[in-house]
């Protein structure tokens, strides 16, 4: 069973950590708290489902560059601002860097809820690609080095009359180890194949 999501609270007023995750857990979510940026990047549960909730402004590492910090490492957990009147400049900084939302102080329940969901959402959908992608690369993996050659040519749109011209193979070649490339990446179709090696190629 999947690894239920986990709202992470990073703010070093107590007061605002206690009253976010009051919030989330009383609506149902699962919440953690830290104090500031570093415990936060030390305790995090990586590859598991989640998003973060972290201040505009804290010593040390700032939202903002914990958000870039994870942007950075490659790791999908969308992050919400939490912004006071005066930093709505940097929170809106904060979106065009690819931050999932930002929210206001004092907090609305239900935008929080909304924001919330929303990067929860997204998310998911990027764990999902992400694990799809890991499925695409297994199989691509156990292709022959001869398969691979096929796969680029035949997903550039040769023929497979100009495959074994280029390899200096038998048309009949062609057509064994192509067969076996669709076979070995679960491909129904050429344009299913040519979609998954555009995709490897990311």
């Amino acid at each position: 069973m999947p690894a239920a999501p986990l709202v992470y609270v990073v703010d070093d007023d107590q007061a605002i950590r206690e009253s976010l995750v009051l919030l989330l857990e009383s609506s149902g979510r699962s919440a953690r708290a830290f104090p500031d940026s570093g415990s936060f990047l030390a305790g995090f549960e990586h590859g598991a489902p989640g998003c973060v909730i972290a201040d505009v402004r804290m010593p040390g590492m700032s939202g903002l560059d914990l958000q870039r910090h994870l942007k950075g490492a490659g790791i999908d957990l969308p992050v919400i601002i939490i912004t006071g009147h005066a930093d709505v400049a940097m929170a809106v900084q904060a979106l065009k860097d690819g931050a999932s939302d930002f929210i206001e102080k004092p907090f609305d329940e239900d935008v929080l809820a909304r924001s919330v969901d929303a990067a929860l959402d997204q998310n998911q959908r990027a764990l999902n690609e992400r694990k799809a992608l890991d499925e695409l690369r297994a199989l691509a993996a156990e292709l022959t080095p001869r398969e691979r050659e096929v796969m680029a040519l035949v997903v550039q749109g040769l023929a497979n009359k100009a495959v074994a011209a280029e390899l200096n193979i038998s048309v009949r070649t062609v057509e064994i180890h192509r067969g076996r490339v669709m076979e070995k990446m679960n491909a129904g179709s050429l344009s299913e194949l040519v979609r998954m090696a555009l995709r490897l190629d990311q």
